[in-house]
């Protein structure tokens, strides 16, 4: 797992020192392994200012911006809370608002029945 993670955080640094705006949505709990979340371990390779997640919004949201100097704009999030719009950058300044509820409802609504049962299961596993 640390891995995943290390390869993931290296390849999208890389993305955005070539130009490549990215948008990351990250919906699970920090772990040992990423104590700040994904944005923490993305940000501690290119950020001046360590990010620090709220105990009570664990998840984040994380719009960057490539240019010159690099942006991250951040919303923190609980499970249960609906998803805001956020920033899908295509240049430097410029973005449009990606409706993630919306998006993410029309996809779980295409998931079959079986794997719904699945997924909503509060058994402990």
């Amino acid at each position: 797992a640390w891995f995943a993670l290390r390869s993931f955080v290296d390849k999208a640094v890389a993305a955005l020192f070539q130009g490549y705006h990215l948008l990351i949505v990250d919906l699970f709990p920090p772990t040992p392994r990423d104590p700040q979340g994904i944005h923490g371990a993305i940000w501690a390779e290119i950020g001046t200012v360590p990010f620090t997640l709220p105990p009570d919004e664990p998840l984040t949201l994380a719009a960057y911006s490539a240019g010159p100097v690099k942006r991250a704009y951040v919303e923190t999030t609980a499970v249960g809370r609906e998803l805001i719009e956020m920033p899908l950058f295509l240049e430097p300044e410029i973005y449009i608002n990606v409706p993630l509820e919306e998006t993410y409802t029309a996809a779980y609504r295409a998931v079959p029945q079986r794997w719904k049962r699945v997924l909503e299961d509060k058994r402990p596993l």
